[in-house]
């Protein structure tokens, strides 16, 4: 039975939890399935060490509650953004391997040091610095070296990493990592995807003794070619699909609801919302949910006249949002809906059959931005937490920052 249409499903959507009675919306966030989608990628990855990617609060999901679940899964190796991100995953998980993505500032190196974490080095002067850093503190820690085979991001070119290359017949190159970046790798026949790997494979043999990782989530499923000595998956581990020409591998980490708190009905030929978009074709019932754009529900999913919007379930059916999503509040049409819908149910925005890509269709973006923009009002609950992983209290989370 499709949990959507199932009388017990309908019955929790109806029904909050008591102890979130005052929060808008709920943001339930499987912990478990997390677990089980870095144990796949693990496993697919083989014999690749298989990391952690957990910036962005762990693109949204709550950084410390999902590092201490990866790595009770045995993920050893995490990478972050920034150093406060490292701070916090240090903390939860103090023998890991961290690397910072976005590499040294001017003056950070004893930062590094004090929690023994690693920049991802991409630029020439930045190296510099480091090397200056280790020899005035005499810092044995290294870093990883990130080359740029074509992204024209962030990376040291193939002719700088190539001047690099007779420091690895030293006692202490200063290397644990050398890496790249797919540009491409959702779409499996992108040529693109080619010229990186050959790239990245003659430069990185010029490196030897040091572990080599290019793949994100999505490389992964490119072949055997593209596994190197490490995977880094981020995506992938909270649901998004790694494979979008294909069926979704993972399993769905989030569920949102938000609260209705009005129900009223709308005469034939009326508007709803700002800007008057979308009429009524007849007498609609409409429940009003309180979630909108400050919470990460994007005004471009909006109910407008002859476009198809996003849908929410109410009452286990799918229902079209009607009118424009506005800063706190949905209108949705919930006009053909056959069980009681009342003030204080909730609406499901995603979940049972709404995953957070199909959402990111209608956003006119991609599921990491909807996950990473899921906004600090919702309360937030985790199932299957470790005792020792407790997340902060729901309301006080700090807001995920938006990451690629």
């Amino acid at each position: 039975m499709n949990r959507a249409t199932d009388p017990k499903s309908i019955a929790a959507q109806a029904a909050p939890a008591a102890g979130n009675a005052s929060a808008n919306g709920i943001l339930t966030v499987d912990l478990g399935a997390i677990a089980a989608n870095w144990k796949k990628l693990e496993g697919k990855g083989v014999p690749a060490e298989c990391a952690g990617v957990v910036k962005a609060d762990a693109y949204g999901c709550g950084l410390a509650p999902v590092t201490k679940t990866l790595s009770d899964a045995g993920c050893k190796t995490f990478f972050v953004a920034t150093l406060d991100e490292a701070r916090t995953v240090r903390a939860t998980a103090p023998t890991a391997k961290i690397y910072v993505l976005d590499g040294l500032f001017s003056g950070t190196g004893d930062q590094f040091a004090a929690i023994n974490c690693m920049p991802v080095i991409g630029d020439m002067g930045e190296l510099a610095e480091w090397d200056a850093f280790r020899s005035t503190a005499g810092w044995l820690g290294t870093a990883a070296i990130h080359i740029d085979t074509g992204m024209n991001r962030l990376g040291l070119s193939i002719g700088e990493a190539q001047g690099l290359a007779p420091r690895m017949k030293t006692v202490n190159p200063g290397f644990s990592l050398v890496m790249s970046h797919l540009a491409c790798a959702e779409t499996l026949g992108h040529p693109m995807n080619a010229r990186q790997v050959a790239a990245f494979r003659e430069i990185a043999s010029l490196f030897s003794g040091v572990s080599a990782s290019l793949s994100n989530s999505s490389g992964i499923f490119l072949g055997p070619h593209f596994l190197f000595d490490m995977i880094r998956p981020g995506a992938a581990l909270y649901g998004v699909n790694p494979t979008p020409e294909a069926d979704n591998p993972m399993q769905q980490v989030i569920d949102l609801k938000a609260r209705i708190v009005q129900v009223r009905h709308v005469a034939k030929g009326e508007t709803i919302g700002y800007g008057a978009t979308w009429t009524a074709r007849r007498d609609t019932r409409v429940a009003v949910a309180a979630a909108g754009y400050a919470d990460g529900y994007f005004r471009a999913a909006s109910g407008v006249d002859g476009t198809r919007s996003a849908e929410t379930i109410v009452a286990g059916q799918r229902c079209p949002i009607a009118g424009r999503i506005s800063m706190d509040l949905t209108a949705i049409d919930v006009t053909d809906v056959t069980a009681p819908v009342r003030r204080g149910h909730m609406a499901t925005l995603i979940g049972d059959g709404i995953t957070v890509d199909e959402l990111g269709h209608h956003f006119g973006t991609i599921g990491y931005e909807v996950l990473t923009s899921l906004g600090p009002r919702y309360a937030r609950v985790y199932k299957d937490a470790p005792a020792s992983a407790e997340p902060p209290k729901a309301m006080d989370q700090p807001a995920p920052q938006a990451g690629d």
